[in-house]
């Protein structure tokens, strides 16, 4: 992958398309088996530094039970990840005038019996993630997993989104979602193109 451009595969205008239609998109198979390698090595050589999402400012929320990691520059091959969204936020800038600046990111590992419930990433414009983006970055998947993502569209009709390998979903950051309960360890890169800098 050319870390300075949007792969190949990506579909830019159907993207395009179905977030002005519907408030979300899907790009699937969208890098190289090498890339993806790459990636899940690097996912999984750092799974021990992984901290529980739900404590913040060492208050615990009820809602989420997934365990994170943030990407800093030393983590070189997710970097390649969040420069290709970068590349996508120019055409998303044009489309939709949305002055997006940047991306924040993190690894997200999902164990078995862990979700996140049902929630907005930008509720009322109260934070700066205009685009919320999800990688899933494990090698396989089942359907009896569990693990989707539960989505509304900016339309109110609700989707199911597996979390098929080397699949990016794209949606807007104020519509309202949900993680199911995973019954087998899901791994992804959560994303968000924001008009601010990140918080973290």
């Amino acid at each position: 992958m050319d870390a300075m451009h949007l792969p190949k595969s990506w579909p830019v205008e159907q993207i395009l398309d179905n977030l002005a239609q519907h408030g979300f998109a899907i790009i699937d198979q969208a890098y190289s088996p090498e890339y993806t390698g790459a990636l899940v090595h690097e996912c999984s050589t750092h799974l021990n530094e992984f901290r529980d999402a739900a404590i913040q400012n060492g208050v615990v929320s009820n809602i989420r039970s997934d365990h994170i990691l943030w990407i800093d520059q030393q983590l070189k091959v997710a970097q390649q990840h969040i420069q290709a969204l970068n590349a996508l936020s120019q055409h998303l800038n044009q489309a939709f005038f949305l002055g997006i600046k940047e991306a924040e990111a993190h690894f997200a590992c999902y164990n078995a019996g862990e979700f996140y419930a049902l929630h907005r990433d930008n509720p009322q414009g109260k934070n700066g993630r205009m685009i919320s983006t999800v990688y899933y970055l494990h090698e396989a998947w089942e359907n009896d997993w569990g693990g989707e993502l539960r989505l509304q569209d900016k339309n109110n009709q609700w989707h199911i989104i597996h979390p098929e390998p080397n699949r990016i979903a794209i949606f807007q950051s104020d519509l309202l979602h949900e993680v199911l309960e995973a019954k087998h360890q899901r791994l992804s890169i959560t994303a968000w193109l924001r008009t601010d800098q990140p918080l973290w």
